[in-house]
């Protein structure tokens, strides 16, 4: 007969208890953990406690949860300015720089962002209230010049001929 050659693999010895469930993990005992649990070892093991002791609790490393801006609004920037007369608040409308820039863009046809056009709208919204307020009419210098060019042209020339 020829020799057998041994093998280092070893079959099932015995019968099995429950040949239906073979390997479930119902069956299976829980692993054993052996050191502790992979991290740095500078993390800080947290507690777990009730939400009223929460705070006395806090790791200081963390920092704060609170959201930053991280773009800055051109509203933040704006800050509400109080005048003591409306001629001084018209003034300083006639006088600001932006609203002048951002007049000069529609005129010349250019497009504005919906910020800039809600500033714009406030801003001549105000001046229009203020100048009511005041007694100026803006119209009326307008209506004046030309009455004064009509009365020129209203003239003859042949009542002063001698």
């Amino acid at each position: 007969m020829a020799q057998k050659k041994k093998s280092r693999k070893v079959g099932l010895i015995g019968v099995r208890k429950n040949p239906d469930h073979v390997n479930t993990k119902s069956t299976e005992r829980p692993k054993k953990h052996k050191g502790k649990a992979p991290g740095s070892r500078h993390n800080v093991e947290q507690k777990k406690t009730e939400k009223a002791s929460g705070n006395a609790n806090k790791d200081p490393r963390l920092g704060s949860k609170k959201p930053v801006q991280l773009v800055k609004s051109v509203a933040a920037k704006i800050e509400k300015r109080k005048y003591a007369t409306p001629a001084e608040e018209l003034a300083a409308i006639e006088a600001d720089d932006r609203l002048a820039g951002l007049l000069d863009k529609l005129d010349g046809g250019k497009t504005i962002t919906k910020e800039q056009q809600h500033y714009v709208d406030t801003q001549m919204a105000r001046h229009k209230v203020l100048c009511d307020l005041m007694g100026i009419n803006e119209g009326e210098d307008e209506e004046e010049e030309i009455d004064n060019f009509d009365a020129l042209d209203a003239l003859k020339l042949d009542d002063y001929e001698k």
